[in-house]
Order: structure tokens, then sequence, then C-alpha cells
């Protein structure tokens, strides 16, 4: 379980970001890790100086608690508390065990914010309060962005790689585009299959709603099975050992047509069955040698099958089989007179 404890010492002071302190966040911590968190989302790098690097921003500080403390360091005018009391919060986690998420409360929120100078220069705090979190041997993750399309991905990880000593990378996507409100979860799987080859360790999924309300049951099933697919085909592309086998035997089971198996090998079970239904419902066409999409003449995996049983039956490899059956058909045209139409 994670938490962003910023948000509960929010709802103690009120809303008011202004009447946040150092002890009323230090407090919730305390009470948050005696009830068994086991990571908490920190937004330490937000520091007074980068808050004016978004001034010209196309959608200016998106994340809750970049803005949050923001907000705070230019009320006072003070750095941000998070980040100078960080030797007493690493101190908090260890006794408690609890792991950094470290926010990036500066993160891109549209595609013209993408990789600019306030992303990048939290990512080189957040560099630095890593070292500071494992010399208390605490452990640590870094947050990334965001927003950031296909052509500047590669860059974030990088970047996070060489200024955070390899810490695990944790992305929400990023999404590719911003025009497709509604589907959310395919821009950002697109970035997140992406940055996930390049490196990233773990994905935070996104649901269709994103940027649109508040998601129900069948959303977040939705993004989940996204990121599943994101994560997985990131793991063919990094040929991770293994990753393959399942898509194998269900490529098996497909050209065999063994229905169920595919059904059963799939991310989602349910609904490749239903799909696969809606048009063949019967249980006959579960042993079928074909489907909807091509029916019983034109499947070219049955085809296929055929052209080596061919070849099987005459013991030749399927390159000579196709040259007999060829000559054969060449015949029977001209033996049936060599008219086109008849």
């Amino acid at each position: 379980i994670g938490t962003v404890p910023i948000y509960q010492a929010l709802e103690k002071v009120g809303g008011k970001a202004e009447d946040l302190t150092w002890e009323l966040f230090r407090d919730t911590l305390i009470e948050q890790a005696e009830q068994g968190v086991d990571y908490f989302t920190i937004h330490a790098g937000v520091r007074l100086a980068y808050v004016p690097m978004t001034a010209k921003r196309m959608t200016g500080i998106v994340s809750r608690g970049g803005a949050i403390h923001s907000k705070w360091c230019l009320a006072h005018h003070e750095e941000n508390f998070a980040y100078t009391h960080f030797e007493e919060i690493c101190e908090i986690m260890k006794a408690y065990d609890v792991s950094f998420s470290l926010g990036d409360g500066l993160r891109p929120g549209s595609i013209a914010d993408a990789n600019d100078e306030a992303q990048f220069a939290e990512l080189e705090t957040l560099g630095e309060l890593t070292k500071i979190a494992w010399k208390h041997d605490v452990q640590v993750m870094i947050e990334g962005p965001g927003h950031v399309p296909m052509h500047m991905i590669q860059v974030n990880m990088e970047k996070q790689l060489k200024a955070c000593q390899e810490a695990p990378f944790y992305t929400l996507g990023p999404l590719t585009t911003d025009i497709a409100p509604g589907y959310d979860h395919i821009t950002s799987g697109i970035g997140a299959a992406m940055i996930g080859w390049f490196g990233c360790a773990m994905l935070c999924y996104v649901t269709p709603k994103e940027h649109l309300g508040l998601p129900d049951r069948e959303d977040v099933k939705t993004g989940v099975i996204t990121y599943k697919i994101a994560a997985h085909a990131a793991d063919l592309a990094k040929g991770h050992p293994g990753a393959q086998i399942r898509d194998n035997a269900l490529s098996k089971a497909r050209f065999e047509f063994r229905w169920e198996d595919q059904f059963n090998l799939s991310l989602d079970p349910d609904t490749a069955k239903l799909f696969h239904d809606e048009t063949l419902p019967d249980n006959a066409a579960k042993v079928s040698h074909f489907c909807s999409m091509c029916g019983p003449h034109f499947c070219s995996m049955k085809i296929t099958q055929d052209v080596r049983d061919y070849a099987a039956q005459l013991q030749v490899d399927e390159h000579k089989a196709i040259q007999i059956g060829m000559k054969e058909k060449a015949e029977e045209f001209k033996k049936t007179g060599s008219e086109i139409y008849r």
C-alpha cells in the first residue's frame, strides 16, 4: 500500500496549503507509518527555485502534491520543508521500514511541456535525495512523467538512470499525445511499452477516465489490462527469458484451432470468448477450423495446414508440394477447355 501523506496533512489544515507546517507533516508521516503503509510519495524535489520555471508552461504544475508544496513555498518564500527536513524523513522511514516514492511534482502535464527545465531540474534533485535515502538504508523509487511524445521518451529514461544512480523508475505512461480524452489508456499504453523497453521498472496504469473523472470498476479493468499488455510487450522487446513462452503457446493454439486454449491463454479470457461468441455462439464453433472473419473457405491458417498435409501425403517439402499442386491445376484447366469463363 502506498500513500501521499501531504493529502492528509492538507485535510488537517482545511485545504489551506499555506497553513501546513513541518511538524504537522512529520506527525502525519508517523501516523500513516504506524498503520503499515509500505511506501510514501514525497514531493521533496519541488524546490522554491524551480517553481518560477513553470510560469510559461502550457499546463503549469499538474501534480497535486507538487502544487501543494509549490503554493506553500511561495506563500512563505521558503524552501520546501520536505526538502529541508529530508534527513529526518529518512529516519522515520527507516524506523518503520517504509520506502520512498520520490514524487515528480514538476512533471509535464502536456506534450508542450515535456522535457523542460523544471522537469529535469527536479530530476537532478531527486538524484541527490536518492543518495541521502540510501545513506539511511531506505529504499527508493523515482516517479516519472507524465506527457511525453514518443521521440522524447528514451532521453527521460537515460537521464533518470544517470541522475538517480539507476534507482528504479516508475512512470504514469507517459502519455504520447494529448488529443484523446476517453482513450488515454491507449495514449499512455504506447508510452508505457516504450519506456518499459528502455528500462523503466514499474508502470502505473491509466484508465479511460484519465482527465475526465473518477474511474469505475470497468475503467480500472481496462487500464490494468492495457498496462499488462504494455509491460509484456516491453519484456518481449528486452528479451526477458521466458517472456515469449505464453505468446508461443497461444499462437500454437490459434494455428491448431484450439479455441478454448486460445481464450484461456489470453490476458482477458472472458472478453476473448465473448467476442468470438458474438458471431459464432454454438459449441460446434469451438472446434471449427475458422472464425467469422474469414469463414470456412478463406482461413489462411487452414489453407496453410492443407498445404502441409498435402506435402506430407506426397512426402515432399511444402514448396515442392505447391509446385506439384499448381501443375495439377494447370492440367485440369487445359482438360476442361482452357476457358476462363464457362
